[in-house]
């Protein structure tokens, strides 16, 4: 985890810290003093086209609270690749736990590829008889009968963002930055093959060893083997509305 935060960082290394007694902002001084603070990159691709023949669904999670693992999946595409080697990044993540159940490494978007995510979170699925929401944007790949029949089979509901707003979706698009500001994921310019397995590794690194400050500093794994913790949510950037529920 190269690029993981300072807080996560300083929490990981607690123990050793508290022996040479160095606090938190002591461990600050530090890193930055040696130009090893984090800063920030932001990119922005397009992969949605909400302009389709599909139905679209109703957002269900606006107002939900969210209290236990499999109660609500969020998923997105995000780019990346480079010009001469597109790759597209289908995700489907819990959003109790931050944990991703299922993703998928392809060099275009059709509806295949993200219905690849859906299949391996499903079949990570511990308890089947308790009611899931699916929540993705408006885009084609989440309205075509295909994905939507998969859906339905596996008695899981459809929610969908109602404008363009990313805070409608704010934990897939903030998953979607860790992997790619923490684990630099779009920096590599390979073909689909070798994507699969930086990918791979990425999300195993996530679900099993990275901190989580919504998560009470929890690893998604472990946030998802529980359901007695009460999850942080996202605030939003709009005052008539201080906070967007748990999504």
């Amino acid at each position: 985890m190269p690029r993981i935060g300072t807080r996560k960082l300083y929490f990981l290394l607690f123990d050793k810290l508290e022996l040479k007694k160095i606090g938190r902002d002591k461990f600050f001084d530090i890193l930055r003093a040696n130009h090893l603070l984090i800063q920030p990159k932001r990119s922005y691709h397009l992969t949605t086209n909400s302009h389709h023949r599909f139905r679209k669904h109703q957002n269900w999670v606006l107002d939900l609270k969210i209290n236990r693992p499999e109660q609500v999946w969020v998923s997105d595409i995000t780019y990346i690749g480079k010009r001469d080697a597109p790759c597209y990044l289908s995700l489907v993540t819990d959003a109790y736990s931050k944990k991703i159940m299922g993703y998928y490494v392809a060099d275009n978007l059709n509806t295949k590829s993200s219905l690849f995510a859906l299949k391996m979170a499903l079949k990570q699925r511990k308890n089947k008889k308790q009611t899931l929401i699916h929540h993705s944007d408006r885009g084609l790949q989440y309205c075509a009968e295909e994905y939507q029949k998969v859906l339905c089979k596996n008695k899981v509901k459809c929610s969908m963002t109602q404008n363009s707003d990313p805070y409608e979706n704010v934990v897939a698009e903030r998953i979607n930055g860790i992997l790619k500001q923490e684990f630099m994921i779009d920096k590599y310019n390979q073909k689909k093959q070798i994507m699969q397995k930086v990918v791979k590794e990425a999300i195993d690194i996530y679900n099993q060893f990275r901190p989580h400050y919504s998560n009470y500093m929890l690893t998604p794994n472990q946030m998802h083997n529980q359901n007695s913790i009460q999850m942080r949510t996202y605030r939003t950037k709009n005052s008539s509305k201080p906070e967007l529920a748990t999504v």
